[in-house]
């Protein structure tokens, strides 16, 4: 029999957390009103996850899992599971703990309220830098200015789907996938719930800085194209600054001849300004360009080695 409830837990060297985690979760599975399945999907982990995975699997039937051939990231990882998963109502959520599984009862009745996507919306984050703080506030503001869709603040992958929205989002075939605006950008009735986010139950944080900014580079690329208007209107900005100094030192030349700046330093000047806008712009048609050329490649997603407890009834 298909299962009416799935939830989604990407893993990446979490063997410190999946005892606890699968703890907390089955509580949760346990109170639900039919059956669920607990979808794990390994993302190339190089500690014991994976073995951690299989003993839970023959533990316990409702645990399924998949195990990609390589790390391919959160978030093809978490696509991954929205592919395999057979249940009505899908919850993605991590495994650190950070994301309490216990809210998802009250997710579950917004959905019975009529809601086809619930998500968690963090009004606090407990224990973390104030430098995490600020470029996590400041991205999320910026990205809804920006992005040709709402996207709510603050938010990550932590919500729940309705099947119609699995399946639409099943259906897309981009690449460079960034969940939370693909969520924004099918609509149907959504909704928020209001929580205050954990700090890790243990082990070290995996989304370092640098792969929190290449995903926010993501997100604001996939959705906006004011990065492209951005470069159009340096270079018109360029060009009247070019403009200006042309007459500046014509003026300078024949009506001050012996002023100290139409010397190197002026000339230099303008050199460095033109080429900095000059990068930044081919910076940012390289990002656009760059997503073309891994489209129109057209590998898959991921490789799977590894999946089971799907059987044929997917």
């Amino acid at each position: 029999m298909l299962p009416k409830y799935s939830f989604i837990v990407p893993i990446y060297n979490e063997e410190e957390n999946i005892e606890e985690m699968y703890r907390r979760i089955s509580q949760v599975m346990d109170r639900m009103d039919g059956e669920v399945e607990l979808c794990l999907v390994n993302d190339g982990s190089r500690d014991r996850s994976l073995q951690m995975m299989r003993d839970l699997h023959q533990k316990d039937p409702r645990v399924v899992y998949l195990s990609l051939a390589r790390n391919f990231g959160h978030q093809i990882a978490v696509t991954a599971g929205l592919n395999y998963v057979r249940g009505q109502v899908v919850v993605i959520l991590d495994a650190d703990l950070q994301d309490p599984p216990e809210l998802i009862p009250d997710m579950v009745e917004k959905w019975r309220q009529g809601y086809q996507i619930v998500y968690a919306q963090r009004i606090q984050r407990r224990k973390e830098g104030w430098f995490k703080r600020f470029t996590a506030y400041a991205f999320y503001r910026i990205l809804k200015q920006l992005a040709d869709v709402d996207i709510p603040t603050d938010t990550g992958d932590f919500c729940l789907l309705d099947r119609k929205v699995v399946d639409l989002l099943n259906s897309m075939p981009e690449r460079n996938r960034y969940i939370r605006g693909l969520r924004a950008w099918v609509g149907f009735n959504q909704i928020a719930i209001k929580f205050e986010r954990d700090p890790r139950f243990a082990g070290d944080v995996k989304y370092t800085f640098r792969k929190s900014l290449a995903l926010a580079i993501n997100g604001l690329v996939s959705f906006s194209k004011v990065p492209l208007r951005l470069s159009t209107y340096m270079g018109f900005f360029a060009a009247l600054i070019s403009l200006f100094m042309s007459v500046m030192v014509l003026y300078w030349r024949l009506i001050q001849p012996h002023s100290p700046l139409t010397g190197m330093a002026i000339i230099l000047m303008a050199i460095f300004f033109l080429g900095a806008v000059q990068l930044v712009s081919i910076g940012i048609l390289g990002e656009y360009i760059g997503r073309i050329y891994e489209e129109v490649k057209e590998r898959p997603l991921y490789t799977l080695a590894e999946i089971a407890g799907f059987h044929k009834d997917k």
